[in-house]
């Protein structure tokens, strides 16, 4: 059977390009919301783990849970200063910018509350406006906002799903929370049930 798709009501007021410029902006609005709230739960986790835990390299591409959530950290900061012009730009992406947990817990929830910000100022014309900036490497790349922010989100994503999967190695599955974006979706009422 296929899905029903319900197109959203027909309004003989909405102008198509406030509804274009809601759906847009609210895409990556509600991406940066999901983002603290994944990181918050992902860090919770993480505070269960003992010191050594926390440090083992397991293998991981940035070897251990300090080392990719020092790793998020780290590339949040260098496309927010490419988006933004402000703020660090950490030298290379194995950067350790905080030696604890607590530390990096509290920067962390600065940079979601940056990123949240920044999200609520952006407009459709400026996701559709190209950015150009350079890459650790130096390498230059110019390419629109919005997909740049496809980038830094899946980016997020894709390392705390390599935390979680330590943290679990080390407490058992039920150690690590729900980080599903349906999930943030139900919780915070995007979803309704019925």
């Amino acid at each position: 059977m296929t899905p029903a798709i319900i197109p959203p009501a027909a309004s003989s007021t909405a102008r198509p390009d406030i509804a274009r410029d809601n759906l847009a902006t609210r895409r990556y609005r509600d991406f940066a919301a999901y983002n603290e709230w994944a990181n918050q739960r992902l860090y919770a986790a993480a505070a269960r783990l003992s010191e050594g835990q926390y440090r083992a390299d397991r293998g991981a591409f940035f070897g251990s849970v300090h080392g990719t959530l020092n790793h998020i950290l780290v590339g949040d900061r260098l496309w927010m200063r490419r988006i933004t012009g402000t703020g660090d730009a950490p030298a290379g992406l194995d950067t350790i910018l905080f030696e604890t947990l607590a530390e990096l817990a509290h920067a962390r929830a600065a940079e979601d509350t940056r990123i949240i910000d920044h999200m609520n100022q952006l407009d459709a014309t400026a996701l559709e406006a190209e950015l150009s900036y350079a890459n650790v490497s130096g390498s230059r790349f110019s390419q629109p906002l919005a997909s740049v922010l496809d980038h830094v989100f899946n980016h997020q994503t894709h390392h705390r799903g390599q935390v979680h999967c330590l943290i679990s190695s080390h407490l058992g599955n039920e150690a690590a929370p729900p980080l599903d974006l349906i999930a943030f979706q139900r919780e915070s009422g995007a979803a309704r049930t019925g």
